[in-house]
């Protein structure tokens, strides 16, 4: 005979592991993701970036998903936009 208090046991086992799966892992990310775009709508010229393969360079300006970057004097290049990152400080 199965108990009742044994299928509320489960039940509640299991919200407690996507509330801890939510915790831990989904809003994290979410929120990353978020400071991420922030980060790239807030670009301006002359700000300081680095690409997702490491390449440091001076923002330029968006054109559309794109945006352009210089990485030498009269040296541009153009990138897709959700490739650029803040330069990390040094430690």
């Amino acid at each position: 005979m199965l108990d009742i208090s044994t299928g509320w046991k489960t039940g509640i086992m299991i919200v407690i592991m996507i509330a801890i799966f939510y915790l831990f892992l989904i809003r994290p990310q979410s929120q990353k993701a978020k400071r991420e775009e922030q980060y790239r709508q807030g670009l301006q010229k002359g700000d300081r970036v680095m690409t997702a393969g490491g390449i440091h360079a001076t923002f330029i300006k968006t054109v559309g998903v794109q945006a352009y970057i210089e990485i030498a004097p009269n040296v541009q290049m153009r990138v897709m936009l959700n490739t650029l990152n803040p330069i990390p400080k040094e430690s």
